[in-house]
């Protein structure tokens, strides 16, 4: 698994956008015993955070220590830096298996055997990302086109499972049919231009390049945002949800 977050991680944290608790609560509503959650890929803590709050115990885990190191804290969150495949949980011990826009990171088969081998017997595992973001028809092609073609080159091949909504993800467990879930939120031009610059390709691009093509992406936004301060922004979610067996 490559680390793709850690230069940029304190912007992460500040403009990654957040999961809606209907989400969580929706997972949450499957698992019998609450006492043990392991957050997968955690990068920084948005999901443990929430997660926190339903059960005794969340263990949160990322091979990013700059990651973990501007993640939100919690007395019941225990955070590590172990990789996803190969980590020191007891056995037998997690009842929700979580991964928030990472699994398209992940060695599947490994991972999945270190699910299998950390699982209690009846638990559950959630996987689930978000797509490209949609403002408005001017602005989500200038975004598209920017996305697909101006930065295509620099994105690493797994991010055509995320492309592909992770219809294409494998996914050995007991499958079960989900809502549709959506991000939205209201941002400023500025919360847009900051959420932009995490993107992973936009860093090799910059390190191949040595310059930034943001803030010219922002000038050819602005024309199509109108007046108003900030605009609703919608990230529609793609959730896996399963019972481990």
């Amino acid at each position: 698994m490559r680390d793709n977050f850690s230069n940029q991680s304190a912007l992460y944290a500040q403009y990654r956008p957040t999961y809606p608790s209907e989400l969580f609560e929706y997972i949450a509503g499957f698992v019998e015993n609450r006492n043990t959650a392991w957050d997968c890929g955690t990068g920084n803590g948005q999901s443990a955070a929430v997660l926190s709050k339903y059960f005794k115990k969340v263990i949160a885990t990322d091979i990013s220590s700059k990651q973990i190191d501007n993640a939100e804290k919690a007395p019941n969150i225990f955070y590590s830096v172990q990789p996803s495949e190969n980590t020191n949980i007891e056995s037998n011990s997690v009842d929700l298996v979580t991964v928030a826009q990472a699994i398209h990171w992940f060695n599947f088969e490994n991972f999945y055997a270190e699910v299998k081998r950390v699982a209690t017997r009846n638990a559950f595992i959630a996987v689930w990302m978000y797509s490209l973001l949609r403002i408005d028809e001017p602005v989500d092609q200038i975004i598209n086109e920017y996305h697909f073609n101006f930065l295509g080159n620099y994105w690493d091949n797994e991010r055509k499972y995320v492309d592909d909504e992770y219809k294409n993800i494998p996914f050995p467990f007991e499958k079960i049919n989900t809502p549709q879930f959506f991000i939205e939120k209201q941002w400023s031009l500025m919360e847009l231009e900051g959420y932009l610059n995490t993107w992973s390709a936009l860093q090799k691009y910059i390190a191949a390049n040595a310059s930034n093509p943001v803030p010219d992406l922002i000038n050819s936004i602005k024309p199509h945002w109108g007046t108003e301060a900030k605009r609703k922004i919608i990230f529609p979610i793609h959730l896996l949800l399963g019972a481990i067996k």
